[in-house]
């Protein structure tokens, strides 16, 4: 059985709490998963310094494979140029050089989708059509009754309890193409709010048994 951790929106800067960091760090280490996900948003406002913080952090657990997606605060807010000419440059230079990726452990393929959209949505997000596609060709490639997992920075299910808030555009198609490549989990964060929800809840469908686990 495939053991996973999943963490988001660690903020290095000054959002940043070591304390929380130390207990997250210490979990992992007691748990020891076979995968460990974290899914956007290391840094504040994308700042080297900042990234170099989230480096060593993700150094110590350079032992075990681990999934990474971009999020809104990983690309520069104020700094316009840099969001139009190079949106991700810190990020490939600390995080991950590829934004899109497909990681196999075990019987389990997780797709990991940049939502972060510096050019056109930078709170929340957006999804393009080639990276669905990049994710049916991944999915068309895994183990017979294996397990499927996307991984994203942003929401496509509101949490319960936030009253105001706005879900990933076109969502709906997203989890209707999601559900068609017989994708059994999403992750994500963003929100600040630790949830789990089901793909039905946001797109109900009469032809579905059931629906996708969403887990922030």
């Amino acid at each position: 059985m495939l053991t996973l951790l999943h963490g988001s929106d660690l903020h290095f800067g000054k959002p940043f709490d070591p304390e929380v960091a130390e207990t997250f760090k210490a979990t992992i280490r007691d748990i020891g998963p076979d995968l460990l996900v974290l899914s956007g948003d290391f840094t504040q406002r994308a700042k080297v310094a900042e990234y170099q913080a989230a480096r060593a952090f993700l150094d110590e657990f350079s032992h075990m494979p681990v999934v990474v997606t971009p999020g809104n605060h990983d690309v520069p807010l104020y700094r316009i140029w840099e969001r139009i000419l190079s949106p991700h440059r810190n990020y490939r230079k600390y995080i991950s050089t590829d934004l899109d990726t497909v990681t196999v452990v075990g019987d389990a393929t997780v797709v990991s989708l940049d939502t972060s959209a510096p050019h056109s949505a930078i709170v929340n997000g957006r999804l393009k059509d080639r990276q669905l596609l990049f994710a049916a060709e991944a999915f068309d490639k895994a183990p017979a009754g294996g397990v499927k997992v996307v991984v994203v920075h942003h929401h496509f299910v509101s949490a319960h309890d936030y009253e105001s808030d706005q879900v990933l555009p076109g969502f709906r198609r997203c989890l209707e193409t999601f559900g068609k490549m017989g994708v059994d989990l999403i992750l994500g964060g963003h929100l600040h709010r630790a949830y789990v929800a089901d793909s039905r809840d946001a797109y109900p469908s009469e032809s579905e048994e059931s629906g996708i686990i969403l887990a922030h």
